[in-house]
Formats: structure tokens, sequence, C-alpha cells
């Protein structure tokens, strides 16, 4: 059964920056698109980035600031964060479309890792 799991979260202060990753557990498997969203303190979860085979695409909140990219070969999803506001806070939640032989196309989501950027 495949799994995504997140890291690379934390503590740091404007201004700084934090690359998550997400791991696809598993053999046999390809990731086709994966979402970056965050949940902010007290407010619902939002998309941050998005990337297919084709293209990527960002929030306004994050363009220019952030870089979303997969590995295939390790089958890892990444999110470059850069230059980190305040309101980049929250908890930050991958999904991905994951194609294995048994189960074909599938959502899966990663259990969160949190962000939290001071002042």
């Amino acid at each position: 059964q495949v799994q995504l799991v997140e890291s690379g979260g934390g503590l740091v202060q404007a201004g700084e920056s934090l690359r998550l990753s997400c791991v696809a557990s598993g053999t046999w498997l390809r990731i086709n698109t994966m979402t970056w969203y965050r949940q902010p303190p007290g407010k619902q979860r939002e998309l941050v980035a998005d990337l297919t085979d084709r293209s990527t695409s960002y929030s306004d909140s994050v363009k220019g600031r952030f870089v979303i990219s997969r590995d295939l070969e390790k089958n890892t999803g990444y999110l470059q964060m850069n230059d980190l506001k305040l309101e980049d806070t929250g908890v930050y939640y991958c999904n991905a479309n994951i194609w294995t032989p048994s189960t074909g196309s599938t959502g899966y989501w990663g259990q969160g890792t949190q962000v939290t950027v001071s002042s």
C-alpha cells in the first residue's frame, strides 16, 4: 500500500527558507501529479502549488517564492519555500495522484508537517 510521508517542516525566521519533502513509499509506483496544501491556524486548507507532467502552478501568495518539483527516481516531491513570511505559517500537506500496477491511479494524502515562521 502506498503511503506519503512528509518532512522538512520546522520553525524559521521570516526571510529564511525551508524545503519540504513528500516521499511515496512502495515499489513500482509513479507520481503522476503532486499538490501541496496548507492550513493556517484557524483557517481552512488552501492550495499552495500544483505539479503535473506538463506544468506547475502556484497560489498568488507564494508565486515567485515557492518552487514545486518532483524526483521520479526517488518517488519524492518537494516544495522549496524561500523568503518565508509570517503568513506562511501552517500545516503543510502533500497530495499526490500515484499510479501502481495493482491500484491504477489513486489519490493519497500525507500526514502534514508544521511550518512556523517567526518575526
